[in-house]
């Protein structure tokens, strides 16, 4: 089956999927969770075989090692895949919301109701634990989508991928087509020309493979090319918390978009926080690149060079440097951040206020980890991927960004005509709803 034939059935099973009832959804969901769970050696054994050869690559040096870190998959991560399919499953329907009703006039009501996007195109990189996120996510929100993971996870994604599909058959066959695995670049380049039936791609991966989906498709592209976040350190800051934050937001898993990169520290306690944050970043293996000041400090520091600011390392390096104020620490992340998720560490109610509202970031936080950043543990069951969009979605793209709305207007024969002129009947907007709730036809019929 080629791309075009592949975005048809992708296209006619979405419209099938918009109309699917919540507990059909969830049953399917939670079908996909069971089979996850029962057949974890299946995919665990072909994970094993991604890695292997993904092992041989990074010796060569033709693989990035970060990308190996995230290939890798064990038995609680697999388990942990079908918690998250769970979780999707026991979030409200986003689909079918109503969002405002307005009476136009006595009989005549418009009203603004979620609905699903359409088909999504999902192209990721390595991290298998992707395609059961992905999938979900969009099956629940009522979106058809194409997958397409990283030639290095292609065994893992295959079995993956078929395991979720004959779960929801079992469900449902009609809509099985809404979850689809392409395998080969060239598919992505046909998917990239076929905006009559794509509506949204969500790329996740380097700088360089986001750019060239931007670049080359006139579908919308929801994402961002890089993750490039800070720690602020501030004068007002608790230290041994300090300490702990930036240690976890590098440490605890340096191969993701949302740990941190750069380090920023106010010049009134660098001289007592840097030793102690260099003392426990040594301990695990962190490779530590500093600006002349923290130098001055920490002598065995390596010498920063001007491009390490604005470089997105996903691996234990970190760039540290002493700002004067919180004002220039703000100026350095707007100039440098990539806008994806950056925290202040301070006890200072003010300070912190005036990080949360001048940082130009999709996330950013007071005295937490930068690795919070996620569907996940933001509430959202997991996510497609972080958008630094401005707009429809920002931040951990859940449920709620990957549905738009529609209006609904209901009349009673009504006529524009009667509106217009001399005589024209007046429109009353009168609100009669401000609640997020379900909508029913009755309610504006």
């Amino acid at each position: 089956m080629n791309a075009q034939e592949s975005a048809k059935r992708a296209k006619d099973a979405a419209l099938r999927l918009a109309t699917l009832s919540t507990a059909t959804k969830n049953r399917a969901l939670e079908a996909i969770a069971d089979a996850l769970i029962e057949h974890r050696e299946h995919i665990l054994e072909a994970n094993r075989h991604d890695v292997t050869q993904a092992t041989r690559l990074v010796e060569r040096g033709s693989l990035a090692k970060p990308l190996l870190d995230r290939l890798k998959l064990t038995e609680h991560k697999v388990l942990d895949m079908a918690t998250g399919v769970r979780s999707v499953a026991g979030l409200p329907d986003p689909v079918g919301q109503t969002l405002s009703t307005i009476e136009l006039d006595t009989g005549l009501v418009l009203t603004q109701v979620t609905c699903p996007i359409g088909v999504i195109g999902a192209i990721f990189e390595s991290r298998p634990d992707a395609v059961p996120q992905i999938a979900s996510l969009c099956w629940k929100s009522g979106n058809a989508v194409i997958m397409k993971g990283g030639s290095e996870a292609q065994a893992s994604n295959r079995v993956l991928g078929q395991l979720i599909r004959d779960a929801v058959a079992s469900v449902d066959a009609s809509c099985v087509e809404a979850i689809q695995m392409i395998e080969t670049r060239e598919d992505v380049y046909a998917l990239l020309a076929l905006d009559e039936y794509i509506d949204l791609f969500i790329p996740r991966g380097s700088n360089a493979f986001v750019r060239y989906i931007q670049e080359h498709t006139r579908v919308p592209v929801l994402g961002h090319s890089e993750g490039l976040c800070h720690a602020y350190v501030d004068q007002h800051a608790d230290l041994a918390r300090a300490v702990a934050v930036c240690y976890d937001a590098k440490v605890q898993y340096p191969a993701v978009c949302n740990a941190i990169e750069t380090v920023l520290v106010h010049r009134q306690i660098a001289q007592t926080f840097l030793p102690a944050l260099a003392s426990v970043y040594r301990k695990a293996g962190v490779e530590m690149r500093g600006c002349a000041a923290t130098r001055a400090i920490l002598p065995n520091v390596l010498e920063a060079a001007v491009e390490d600011w604005d470089t997105e390392y996903l691996d234990l390096i970190v760039s540290l440097r002493i700002v004067d104020s919180l004002e220039e620490a703000i100026a350095h992340i707007n100039q440098h951040g990539s806008g994806h998720t950056d925290t202040i560490l301070t006890e200072a109610p003010e300070a912190a206020t005036q990080f949360l509202e001048q940082v130009d970031s999709a996330t950013v936080m007071h005295n937490a980890s930068t690795r919070f950043a996620d569907g996940f543990r933001f509430g959202k069951g997991a996510e497609v991927g972080i958008s630094t969009n401005k707009t429809h979605a920002r931040g951990p793209v859940g449920l709620d960004g990957l549905v738009i709305y529609k209006y609904r207007l209901v009349g009673q024969g009504h006529v524009v005509a009667d509106y217009v002129g001399a005589q024209a009947r007046p429109f009353t907007h009168r609100p009669l709803s401000s609640t997020v709730r379900p909508a029913t036809y009755q309610e504006y019929g």
